[in-house]
């Protein structure tokens, strides 16, 4: 059973092995980054997944939340 752990993104133990997915497709929230990272903009990873640009949006703010959240631990 999907559950929604931000807007628009959702985790299932049977959808991409329990990884963030934008809510309803199995598109992982990872690759979204990656690509957008690679250079393409968000209305080029929308078309090319079949999302909006506010799914695309939704999973930068989910990493962003992420990221944010967590603690980077310096050398001893």
């Amino acid at each position: 059973m999907a559950q929604e752990i931000a807007p628009r993104i959702t985790v299932d133990p049977g959808v991409r092995f329990g990884r963030p997915v934008i809510a309803g497709t199995r598109v992982p929230v990872d690759l979204i980054i990656g690509k957008l990272a690679g250079g393409m903009s968000a209305a080029e990873v929308a078309h090319e997944y079949e999302l909006t640009e506010g799914d695309v949006l939704a999973a930068l703010g989910y990493a962003a939340n992420i990221l944010a959240a967590e603690a980077v631990r310096g050398s001893a």
